[in-house]
Formats: C-alpha cells, sequence, structure tokens
C-alpha cells in the first residue's frame, strides 16, 4: 500500500528525479517543511545570508553545470528579496527555478502572515510565474516548470508553495515525469538558405546569445566556426558591441554584409540593427515575439528568420560543410579586431596608484588551468577584468548590467568547480552588496579568491557624470580605503590589503594558498573603463 507522503517531500523527490543535488536557499517561516524534509531526500541546502544571494548561486550554478539551478526563499519580503536577481537570470538566458514558500491557501484574503501576491510580483521577470494549488499535482507542476527554464530561450521560473499544499498528506502513486524540453529543431531548408548566404558572402558573421556562453554552448561555437569558416562570436555583455572583451570587434561589426543572429537578441547591444547599417540579417530565434520584433525594426534588411532553439540551430548548422576559402582573411581580420589590446597597456608606470592591468595582470597566472574560473562582475574594474584576462570558464554579471553578483557567482563556482580555482573580480562598491555571504562561503567549504579593485567611489557613475555633466560629480563618493578585507576576515576569510604595486604578488600568493575564501582589498586608480579601438577617433 502506498504510504502517506507531504507535499514537501514530494517537493524534493521531484527535484532529486530531475538531477539536482543542491538547493541555494534561506530558511523562513513558509519553508521549514521543505528543510524537514531535505536530509531524507539527498539534497544539500546551501544556506546564504541573503535570498538575493541564493538566486545568484543557483544562477551561476546553472551556467557552469548545464542543470537548471533551483533557489529556495521563505514567501513575503524572503520573496520580494529574491526577485530582483532575477534580473539577471533572465538577461543572462538561464535556467532557474526561485521556490518560494507562500501563505496557505485556506487563508488567502483574510490578511494571511505575509500574504503578498507573490506571483505577479515575479511575472515580469520569469518565463512563468505561478502558485501552486494541490499537493496532488505538485509534482507534474515542478516537472513542467524545469521543462519550461530550459525550453527555447532558457530562462526562470516561479513557483510559490502556499504552506498547506507543503504540509498537506497524500496518498497516491509516484507519478511519471517529464522533465526533457521539447526540441524545437531548425527546418532543414532555412539551415541550406543560411549557410549558403553566409558563405556567400564577403564579410559574414554569426553571433551568439547568453545562453551559449556555458561551456557546453561555447564548444559548440567553437565547432560552428570551424566548420563554417567564418567568425563566430558571443556576445552577453550590457556593453555589447563596445564589450571590452571583444576588443575593437565594433569595427569589423560595421564592415559586416550577412549577419546571422544564432538566439542573439536584436536589442540595444546591436544598437537594433544600426552598428551593421549595410547588412542583411538572418535569424535563427526561439522567440516568436523577438522574431515580430526584429521584423518591425530590420524591415527590407530582414532576409530570413526561423523559429527553432540556437544550440540545436548550431549543431545543424556545422553538420557536414566545409570552409570556404576565399572568406579565411575575414575570419583572421574579426579574430585580429577582437583580440586587439591598446600598446599602451603594455607600458604603464608602476608608481603611485595602481593601475588596473597592473592589478590584473598579476593575477593571469592564477587563471591558466584549464579548470579555472573567471567570475567578473561589473562597474569600471569589471570592464578593465573582461578586458585584461582569459579564462576557459567565465562568468559576468550579463546584458541585465546589475552589480553585486560576483561574491555568490563565485561560491556556486566552487561548489560546481570543486578544487579549481575560482576568481571573482569586483569594485568596492560592489563589494557591500553581499560581503556577509562569506559567512555562507566559510560555513559551507566554498573556497574562492575575490579581488575588490578600491577606488572609493561608484566609479561607472562617477564616469557617467564626469562625461555628460561637464565634469560635474555628486552622490558618487564612497569612504575612502574602506578595510573590506576586515570584514570577510571577521566572517572567517582570509584577507590582504594592498596599497603598492610590488606587494600584489605575494598577497595574491598567500590569497591563492590559503584553501579558504579569501578577499583582497587592492586600493587603485580610479579609472574609465576601456573602450578597444583601433581605427582614428
Amino acid at each position: 500500500m502506498t504510504q502517506p507522503i507531504r507535499g514537501a517531500e514530494i517537493l524534493l523527490r521531484t527535484l532529486a528525479r530531475a538531477g539536482t543535488g543542491t538547493i541555494f536557499t534561506l530558511s523562513g517561516n513558509h519553508i521549514m517543511s521543505v528543510f524537514d524534509a531535505a536530509p531524507a531526500a539527498g539534497i544539500e541546502l546551501i544556506h546564504t545570508r541573503h535570498e538575493a544571494a541564493a538566486v545568484h548561486m543557483a544562477d551561476a550554478f546553472a551556467r557552469l553545470t548545464g542543470q537548471v539551478g533551483v533557489a529556495l526563499v521563505t514567501g513575503g519580503q524572503g520573496h520580494a528579496n529574491a526577485v530582483g536577481a532575477l534580473c539577471t537570470a533572465l538577461a543572462g538566458e538561464v535556467p532557474l527555478l526561485l521556490l518560494s514558500g507562500h501563505a496557505p491557501l485556506a487563508e488567502l484574503g483574510l490578511g494571511a502572515f505575509q500574504e503578498i501576491e507573490q506571483a505577479r510580483i515575479a511575472a515580469p521577470l520569469c518565463k512563468a510565474s505561478l502558485t501552486l494549488h494541490s499537493a496532488e499535482t505538485l509534482a507534474q507542476d515542478v516537472a513542467a516548470a524545469i521543462r519550461l527554464a530550459r525550453e527555447g530561450r532558457p530562462g526562470p521560473v516561479h513557483l510559490s508553495l502556499p504552506t498547506d499544499v507543503l504540509d498537506a498528506s497524500i496518498t497516491q502513486p509516484e507519478p511519471a515525469l517529464d522533465f526533457t524540453p521539447a526540441p524545437q529543431p531548425p527546418g532543414a531548408a532555412a539551415i541550406a538558405s543560411i549557410r549558403a548566404a553566409l558563405q556567400a558572402a564577403a564579410r559574414p558573421l554569426v553571433l551568439a546569445p547568453p545562453a551559449l556562453c556555458t561551456p557546453t554552448g561555447k564548444h559548440a561555437l567553437a565547432a560552428l566556426q570551424s566548420a563554417l569558416g567564418v567568425p563566430v562570436l558571443a556576445m552577453e555583455s550590457p556593453r555589447g558591441m563596445n564589450d571590452p572583451s571583444l576588443g575593437a570587434f565594433a569595427e569589423v561589426l560595421a564592415q559586416a554584409d550577412v549577419i546571422c543572429l544564432l538566439g542573439k537578441a536584436l536589442d540595444f547591444t546591436l544598437r537594433f540593427g544600426k552598428a551593421a547599417p549595410q547588412a542583411q540579417w538572418l535569424l535563427l530565434e526561439p522567440d516568436a515575439a523577438l522574431i515580430a520584433r526584429a521584423r518591425k525594426g530590420l524591415g527590407a534588411k530582414l532576409a530570413l528568420a526561423e523559429a527553432c532553439a540556437p544550440l540545436a540551430a548550431a549543431t545543424r548548422l556545422a553538420a557536414g560543410i566545409s570552409p570556404n576559402p576565399a572568406q579565411a582573411g575575414w575570419l583572421a581580420e574579426v579574430l585580429a579586431a577582437t583580440s586587439h589590446r591598446p600598446a599602451a597597456w603594455n607600458d604603464l608606470p608602476q608608481d603611485g596608484a595602481i593601475h588596473p592591468v597592473t592589478l590584473l595582470r598579476a593575477l593571469a597566472p592564477y587563471l591558466a588551468t584549464p579548470d579555472a574560473v573567471l567570475v567578473s562582475d561589473g562597474g569600471e574594474i569589471g570592464q578593465w577584468a573582461q578586458a585584461v584576462l582569459a579564462a576557459p570558464t567565465r562568468i559576468i554579471n550579463g546584458v541585465a548590467g546589475a552589480i553585486g553578483p560576483s561574491i555568490p557567482f563565485a561560491m556556486a563556482a566552487s561548489r560546481a568547480r570543486q578544487n579549481a580555482p575560482v576568481l571573482a573580480v569586483l569594485g568596492d562598491g560592489t563589494c557591500g552588496f553581499h560581503i556577509a555571504e562569506f559567512d555562507t562561503a566559510v560555513r559551507h567549504n566554498l573556497p574562492f579568491v575575490a579581488v575588490v579593485g578600491n577606488d572609493s567611489r561608484w566609479n561607472a557613475e562617477h564616469q557617467i557624470q564626469l562625461r555628460d555633466f561637464g565634469g560635474r560629480t555628486h552622490g558618487c563618493t564612497l569612504a575612502p580605503a574602506t578595510r573590506y578585507d576586515l570584514a570577510a576576515a571577521a566572517f572567517g576569510a582570509h584577507a590582504e590589503f594592498v596599497e603598492r604595486a610590488e606587494d600584489l604578488a605575494p598577497a595574491l600568493a598567500r590569497a591563492f594558498a590559503a584553501g579558504r575564501p579569501a578577499l583582497v582589498n587592492v586600493i587603485i586608480a580610479g579609472q574609465p573603463a576601456p573602450v578597444v579601438r583601433r581605427a582614428p577617433g
């Protein structure tokens, strides 16, 4: 006879069947039954200090593992705290499941404890946002959410879990579940047309989305470039065509005559198509709404659009094709442009305040191993990091452009890539968002090294004010030389404070050798983010 089972146990058994071994969470009244059931389900709970950090950790974990990342928070204010982090996951095209406790169904409308319209709050930042209503259908609802998070353009899905659904005890056989997303392959005719257009062009480009900036996606993109013999570039930066990690990409983008958007949205990062005024455009796009938007924006310049999943399209495009030798020169030109860095960076003064390039080049040796992970936050120091540093695996704040996720990202990377070197680069303003998560990292033994470029201001906004308001600046200063290292040390982390360039190397060596979470607080010269150009002007 089937034994009674609680909704909380159904939830965790379903997640375990989907391959979930880790949930990033913060406790609260509405989810205590889930905490109680977790040990028996064999699922590890990594318990954070802020709900947004739990979502950011689930985000990075999904990017690195290919699984759907799972964050679990309580209802009311806990849910509201978590929702802000969904912006980064949505723009990053990350398959993520946010599970939020919720006031009981039986008390809704009566003024229940922390009763708010959670599903409506999360809806603009998710592919779907639902409140569940039955323990009997809970497993199927969770499986459907996991499928949806992975389908087409990946993204977050939210489920609110009322306490009386989690606490309900039911007796029923374990249902058959399907976690596999529906395939969305491109048609053969579209693939043939796009191959022909790309190989006939003089200056073609294939541009890929954040969803393909994962380890699996980058492998597929490298194979596609090798097979087609045309430049294949991934775009995941809020700086778009001026992404400093892409060097002088803006110059070659402007010359392109055919551009294939391989799931890459036509948006502000490409100046809505104006960045390549002479190009014909080809779309391989999973979202019908974005196809319609591109048709409206591009008009006759849109030569072909096909509804399909980007990874499937990349695989089909690469199969059974050889490069056109006539395009080798263009490929070499694009690779030279995207790898270009100013020669002036090689001749920086070593006295006085530490230049970001000096700091970052001191970090480069620690990313030389095949399993190393670079985490880069936003702001000016983040742009310098992305311009200077390369790593086998990289996670950045992404198209949303929000700062703050780097410490949680680095912790998730440490969990996903155990024993691998994990480096996070962030600014002093950013550090204030989640420095308390060093407590989480120490408790859960998640070693990484965070390097804080400390220029005592919100430098990105400071630079905007200098540029746009005649040199006037206001409201961007922070306390001088704040000792973020001491704050991290108070949570049990290894800590270093660096004011001189000659002290960088030994401080970094100690931090990476510590074998535990570490923060290196480096006083730097506040520099505007690099804009890499080769052409005059």
